[in-house]
């Protein structure tokens, strides 16, 4: 195995993976350092519940044989309303989706080594990156470094690239089950769906799901933001577990269903806008960035896009005689991230932070407002162009938004 790369990239994720796949397919160089083992991989960071949409699988050239299933609407539950929207989706089995971008890349080209947890950073004179460490005394040298770890960010922190804030940190944890009754009389029918349910009673500052995965088979699970909104509606001492458990206690979906052994999935992401993304010889994609969707939590295709925007960029610079790393040459990847990966990024977060800002009696609201708009609004709005995200507001929602702006200011 050479100890000189055109790039070494930290972690095999989606994002990694991508990224590898694309710079293979290009001739270049490329070693992927991952902290699992080759043979129980992706037990560790089967985390995701991989609901994607036609236009990632076509894009990166994903096959279906890793799809669970493909959904014909998204549905959005309140309290006691819900709202159905003609989307279709998939969703991924994703640990056969990672182990398909990992086998897809090593036949490009693209090398992996395994039970290679990256620790640091190594660095020249002038202070600048030139590889990395990793399982222990381990060294591998590249022209540039990508950190596709997620939010543990060795490298990107080391650098001090990124900056991720705890309070901004979202967990989730994700059941899959058998038995869901998915068309309960009292619901909207989930057999074709990807459901997400806003409910505080659920999941306190931030949202709940179901996505199906079969006729009586689904992903189950919940996800919050641990900030003040969370600590506002939430039980003292209640846990992310503790909240899962007793929506499945009392929901009569699952009055039968049961959780498969093994296929309990854990998971973090931070919702936050990202500051710097590179430096000299270096770009953070992924989570890292972060990358998530602010709103829904999607991952995987935003994920990916950074990936490629990242392989844009090295390309771009290794293609030329110089070979360029600075960060001057390398600040393109930022702008491709805010143009093409993330597009309006302030905007959505202030959607995300009024949406979980908000009581649950405006969440049954919320459903009657997007009945009475055309089918394009909501999708309008998750893109955060101003005009949708405003016929959703009302006058009697000045309070909420003076609310928002004092803790804001504060």
């Amino acid at each position: 195995m050479s100890d000189r790369y055109d790039v070494a990239i930290a972690g095999a994720g989606p994002a990694g993976a991508q990224c590898a796949r694309d710079l293979a397919a290009r001739d270049y160089d490329v070693v992927v350092l991952e902290t699992e083992s080759e043979a129980e991989f992706p037990r560790q960071s089967n985390k995701s519940t991989a609901g994607t949409f036609p236009s990632m699988m076509a894009s990166f050239g994903i096959p279906d044989d890793v799809v669970m299933s493909f959904t014909d609407d998204v549905v959005l539950e309140s309290p006691s309303d819900y709202y159905e929207s003609y989307q279709p989706g998939a969703v991924l089995e994703f640990a056969d989706f990672k182990r398909f971008l990992v086998e897809d890349g090593r036949e490009s080209g693209a090398e992996y080594r395994f039970d290679a947890r990256v620790s640091r950073p190594i660095l020249g004179d002038d202070g600048t990156i030139e590889g990395v460490k990793y399982a222990g005394d381990e060294e591998v040298y590249a022209d540039i470094v990508v950190d596709a770890t997620g939010p543990a960010a060795p490298i990107a922190q080391a650098l001090d690239v990124v900056d991720l804030e705890r309070e901004n940190q979202a967990i989730g944890i994700e059941y899959e089950m058998e038995g869901v009754d998915l068309d309960h009389p009292e619901f909207a029918d989930l057999r074709r769906s990807m459901m997400l349910r806003l409910d505080h009673d659920i999941a306190p500052g931030g949202y709940s799901w179901i996505f199906a995965t079969g006729e009586t088979s689904a992903k189950v699970g919940i996800c919050y933001i641990q900030n003040d909104r969370h600590r506002e509606f939430a039980k003292e001492g209640q846990t992310v577990d503790g909240y899962l458990e007793d929506w499945i206690e009392n929901d009569p979906r699952f009055a039968d269903a049961e959780v498969l052994e093994g296929k309990v999935h854990r998971g973090s992401a931070h919702i936050q806008r990202p500051g710097r993304m590179h430096t000299d010889g270096f770009l953070a994609i992924g989570d890292t960035v972060p990358t998530i969707d602010p709103l829904w939590g999607e991952g995987i295709h935003k994920g990916m896009k950074s990936a490629r925007a990242a392989a844009a960029t090295i390309d771009r610079c290794l293609t030329d005689a110089d070979r360029p790393t600075d960060a001057e040459s390398l600040a393109l990847y930022d702008q491709l991230w805010h143009e093409e990966v993330a597009p309006r990024m302030n905007a959505r977060l202030l959607l995300t932070e009024l949406l979980y800002l908000a009581p649950n009696e405006r969440y049954d609201r919320l459903m009657r407002d997007l009945r009475r708009t055309d089918d394009d609004t909501l999708a309008k709005a998750n893109r955060g162009e101003k005009r949708a995200m405003a016929k959703l507001i009302h006058l009697d929602d000045l309070p909420l938004l003076a609310k928002y702006a004092r803790e804001r200011l504060a």
